[in-house]
This record gives C-alpha cells, sequence and structure tokens, in this order.
C-alpha cells in the first residue's frame, strides 16, 4: 500500500468497484464473510491481472468515503482473516489504516496466490467484474492451469516418477468430503482426475504426476517416493543421546499415519501424577500438557523442508526434556531472529498447511507456538526454548515444575 499516494486511492474508488477493488462501508451484519469471499477471489485472479486485489472499509456501494473507525482491534480482526482458516491456502495480505478526505478508511492487499484455487469454506470465489461468483467447471481448470506459470511451492511440485496410482482413491474421497462444502460436492458431476487437480493431489498436466502434497496426503506408500518424509522417535532413560534407548519408532504413512502414531507415543510416555493431599479433590496433572507437545510436533511436520534433504522430523524424549527438530530453517518472513514471536508467519507448504487444516490437526494459523506457550505455562512448565539457524529448527520442552 505504501505504492500507493492518497489520490491514487480515490482515484481507484472513483473508478468504482471492479474485478480488483470492493467496497464496505462497515464490518457490521455480514460484511466480514463478504469480505473474505472478495479475499479469497482477489487471491484466486481469475481474470489473471497478477495485481493485488484491494477491499476498501469505510467506503459504500456507491464509492463515496463514508469512513469508520478503525482501531487496532479492527485492524487485528482483518488481518485474522489470513489465519483464522476460512479461507485455504491461507492468503497473502497486508491490512492498514488510511486518512481518504478526513475520514479513517481500512484498506486490505490482496496478493494473487501462487498456489490456486483457493477456497472460503469449501467454495471456490472467483471475481466477474464487480460480482462475487462460485468458480464453474471452466474457471477450475483455468485456476489449475495457472498452477503451472511462476514459482509455485514445492509441495505443489509434480513428482516425475509418480502417478494417479501412487495415490489412494478411498482415502481421497474421505478427503474430498471434508475439503468441500456439502453443496459444491452435490453439484460437483466431476472426473475423480478434475478433483485431483482441484484439490492439488496431481499436476494440471496430461501427465498427471502425483504432487508432493498427493504424495504425502493420500499417498499409498509415501515414503517409497519422499524418503525423508517420516518422524524418528526415540525414549531415552537419560539425559543424554548416549543413554539406554526404551522405545523407538519410524513412524511413516500419510501425513495424517504419522501424527496419530506419534500422538499414541506422547500420550504412552507422558507420565502422570496424582495430588491427593493438597486439596480435597483428587488432582491429575500430566508431566507435558499433550496439547502442547502435539502443536510443536504439527508445527514441526507442516513447517520442515521436504526437499534437499534425507532428514527427518526427530522426537527425542529424554528423562529431563522433550527435543523436536524440524529440518529447514525459517522461511520468507520468519528469521532466526523474530522465530517464535506473536504474527510472524510464513509457509514453506502452503498447501500443505490447507490439508493439514482440513484433516483438523490445525485449528488457526500461526498460533501453535502461543497456544504451546500457554498451555506450557498453565501446566507449571518453563517456557519454550528454541535453537534455530538456517538449516535446522530444535524446540525444547521441559518438565512441570509443580511436580
Amino acid at each position: 500500500m505504501a505504492d500507493f499516494t492518497d489520490e491514487q486511492l480515490l482515484e481507484i474508488i472513483a473508478a468504482g468497484e471492479s474485478d480488483r477493488v470492493e467496497f464496505k462501508e462497515s464490518l457490521l451484519g455480514n460484511s466480514p464473510n463478504k469480505i473474505r469471499e472478495a479475499i479469497c477471489a482477489f487471491a484466486n485472479d481469475l481474470p489473471n491481472h497478477e495485481k493485488p486485489g484491494l477491499v476498501f472499509v469505510g467506503v459504500n456501494d456507491k464509492g463515496t468515503v463514508v469512513g469508520e473507525s478503525i482501531t487496532d482491534e479492527s485492524l487485528r480482526r482483518l488481518a485474522d482473516m489470513k489465519t483464522d482458516g476460512n479461507i485455504l491456502p491461507p492468503p497473502s495480505l497486508t491490512v492498514e489504516k488510511r486518512m481518504l478526505q478526513g475520514k479513517e478508511v481500512a484498506i486490505i492487499t490482496v496478493q494473487p496466490s501462487n498456489s490456486p484455487p483457493v477456497r472460503y469454506k469449501g467454495s471456490i470465489c472467483i471475481r466477474t467484474g464487480p460480482r462475487r461468483n462460485t468458480a464453474t467447471e471452466q474457471d477450475e481448470i483455468i485456476l489449475n492451469e495457472k498452477k503451472g506459470y511462476g514459482n509455485i511451492p514445492f509441495d505443489l511440485q509434480p513428482i516425475p516418477t509418480s502417478s494417479i496410482d501412487d495415490l489412494d482413491l478411498n482415502l481421497f474421497n474421505q478427503y474430498l468430503s471434508q475439503a468441500f462444502s456439502e453443496d459444491v460436492l452435490q453439484a460437483n458431476n466431476r472426473s475423480i482426475e478434475d478433483k485431483l487437480i482441484t484439490t492439488k493431489m496431481i499436476s494440471a498436466t496430461d501427465e498427471s504426476f502425483a504432487t508432493v502434497l498427493g504424495i504425502l496426503v493420500v499417498g499409498k506408500h509415501p515414503q517409497d517416493i519422499i524418503p525423508s518424509a517420516y518422524i524418528q522417535f526415540l525414549r531415552i532413560n537419560g539425559c543424554s543421546e548416549l543413554d539406554e534407548i526404551i522405545d523407538e519408532a519410524k513412524i511413516q504413512g500419510t501425513i495424517m499415519d504419522m501424527l496419530n502414531r506419534i500422538d499414541e507415543k506422547l500420550m504412552a510416555h507422558n507420565r502422570i501424577s496424582v495430588d491427593i493431599l493438597s486439596t480435597p479433590i483428587e488432582k491429575r496433572r500430566e508431566t507435558y500438557p499433550l496439547g502442547a507437545l502435539q502443536q510443536i510436533v504439527r508445527n514441526a511436520v507442516l513447517h520442515r523442508r521436504y526437499d534437499n534433504t534425507n532428514a527427518p522430523v526427530e522426537v527425542y524424549w529424554f528423562n529431563n526434556r522433550i527435543e523436536i527438530v524440524s529440518p529447514g530453517g525459517p522461511f520468507g518472513q520468519v528469521t532466526t531472529e523474530n522465530f517464535g514471536k506473536l504474527r510472524r508467519i510464513d509457509y514453506r507448504n502452503p498447501n500443505l498447511a490447507e490439508a493439514m487444516k482440513i484433516m483438523g490437526f490445525v485449528e488457526r494459523f500461526g498460533f501453535g507456538i502461543p497456544l504451546s506457550r500457554e498451555l506450557l505455562k498453565k501446566s507449571g512448565n518453563p517456557d519454550l526454548e528454541f535453537m534455530v539457524d538456517q538449516h535446522h529448527v530444535m524446540t525444547v520442552i521441559k518438565p512441570s515444575l509443580l511436580e
């Protein structure tokens, strides 16, 4: 938005709503949902402008700047539309307050996605002039073809040694019912190949190679194709890697398989203490809050590098700590300096983030670390410790101090 002067913004407003411009008088009523639809449509960029779309809050349908009280809370609500999980994969957007004609206006700038189609609550929103619509079959084909251009994320890269035969179609149909709204599925007469393309499980090419995402989410034997995509679990009876290993597992399968199996390991080894003396009611306390462990492991699986490495995610459980290591350092706007800070979010694997949200392993984007910290604090555990460099991220979790 720094590229637009006040005069340029007023010229854009004067030109009226279009396939790149949306007006909202306020944030009352159903406006937040309509804004999300507009964000989704601008991210899809069906007309292929390759330019950002703008949502103005404080401008009415006639293009009159009426103003709106834009508080810090208002800006936070608008910014959270990126991470609340309703728009998948997460869009790239910025939010700011401007004074136009002496009145407060909020402006959301939405960048075109490099991983279309983007969905809002399971529907693919597009823009036809000033009107919002749901994508037709032909629109979906156009959006899918757009993935063949530009710098697509690694999780959408096609794997030339793979094909549809490497995907579990029964598992895919289960995933499909979670990914799309019921009305979309009922109106959908598309072939299985079209469905796989729309959900980014295969490439939108004649070869129909499986994508990295497809192998990770619905692959029959993911590690045969992406060997590093597993979790190495060790339970060590001591405080050093040289001490006795009492449980070891190489956890493989799809993302869902791995996360379910690592949850079982975390629950099996998490000691529970019982307090029957300090209060009349028996108290039970876990050495580690399970939710905090789950959030950090899922973050490690989501944000890791899957390319140019043979390293797995490591979960090493010692007597005095748990170390969780994710291959690959910080990505994008997340750096070694700001790692772990609230609202410092970027995605090496944005489409895997979408899939994990669909499967229920992510509730809200960007809140895994803050939620873990909150759970640890409530349980009397020390705060998370991070060791971050360009090649890996290690998170250290220590046991409750209340035991």
